[in-house]
């Protein structure tokens, strides 16, 4: 009797390590390319670690361990880097960010319920089209949208120009989209000036964002019954009401995880930010993940831009935490 239950007992415990024996090699895997460069990071950010320490690596007789240096001159504004500041960088990221999401989730959802529009022609090729911004490389919009920015020879420019003619303005425009520092709007947002390419980069970051909300605010709203509209029209319920009290509740289940989806991708929106702007003029559309990447681009920083990056991670997930708490985007309906 007692044999049986230990051939039992050792069953079950074979039954119950058995996913854990599947998981090693993702485990191995993450270990060599996740959690050994996230570790290594965090290790050289205490040290003055440059371009001549990449041969030896930690092994560098010459590396030296600065402790909370980096930290102290990243928060003290302490590095010789020009116009440099980094609770100006971080609150124009956060409003980077927010300005942004609020743009794109409301006009995600109104093109959304637009095209889901019952008789609507060509209401599958409008849906088609309006995906392929999602799916352009990062670098080709960014540089036709440079383009379209240029001061010279620029579309928005040359469109502008076209409109200000129809008023009797014979003289070209000629807006300095991309280098003008002195912003449109003074103190709009105190210690972080927003110049004419935050509005430039938000116009083309519009066009890349609101697709995506649309894509899943179509979704849920085909998961919508009809009978409701019908029941709320029988009763005398205007479209407006309808939107209001039957569209809006059932789609912020979705929107709700979609609009801190859409944050934390515009919070390190590298490539749009780097290859249109650079953070220019004088670093005034520096996000924290371009300014990252530019000290060890142009300085060879690897130990205050290891340190950059961990700072980074701390205010990302701080971000997403709060986020969650207020929305409850990652509750289930059971526990709300």
């Amino acid at each position: 009797m007692e044999l049986a239950n230990k051939k039992i007992s050792g069953t079950k415990i074979k039954r119950n390590l058995l996913p854990y024996y599947y998981l090693v090699p993702a485990f191995l895997i993450m270990g060599v390319i996740t959690f050994y460069p996230l570790i290594y990071q965090v290790i050289i950010s205490f040290t003055n670690f440059e371009t001549k320490h990449l041969l030896l690596g930690l092994n560098s007789p010459e590396l030296k361990f600065v402790g909370l240096k980096n930290y102290i001159d990243i928060f003290t504004g302490a590095l010789p880097v020009e116009n440099f500041n980094f609770f100006r960088v971080l609150e124009f990221n956060f409003w980077w960010a927010l300005s942004n999401v609020f743009l794109h989730v409301p006009a995600g959802v109104l093109i959304a319920v637009m095209l889901n529009t019952e008789g609507l022609w060509l209401k599958k090729l409008y849906r088609a089209l309006y995906i392929l911004p999602v799916v352009v490389p990062p670098i080709v919009v960014a540089t036709v949208w440079r383009n379209i920015f240029d001061e010279q020879y620029g579309a928005m420019n040359q469109l502008l120009t076209s409109i200000s003619i129809l008023f009797g303005h014979l003289d070209p425009v000629h807006l300095r989209w991309l280098t003008e520092y002195t912003p449109p709007i003074p103190g709009f947002l105190p210690g972080a000036p927003l110049t004419l390419a935050y509005y430039a980069m938000m116009i083309a970051n519009f066009w890349l964002g609101w697709p995506l909300m649309s894509v899943i605010a179509t979704g849920a709203l085909q998961s919508i019954p009809r009978d409701l509209y019908e029941a709320a029209a029988i009763d005398g319920a205007t479209s407006f009401q309808q939107f209001r009290n039957i569209t809006i509740p059932l789609l912020t289940p979705a929107m709700m995880p979609a609009a801190v989806y859409g944050f934390t991708i515009t919070f390190n929106l590298f490539g749009l930010v780097f290859f249109m702007t650079g953070g220019g003029p004088a670093r005034s559309t520096e996000l924290l993940v371009t300014f990252a990447y530019n000290l060890v681009r142009n300085l060879r920083w690897f130990g205050v831009a290891a340190a950059f990056a961990v700072i980074i991670f701390f205010v990302a997930l701080v971000v997403l935490l709060i986020t969650n708490r207020i929305t409850r985007a990652t509750q289930s309906y059971s526990e709300a």
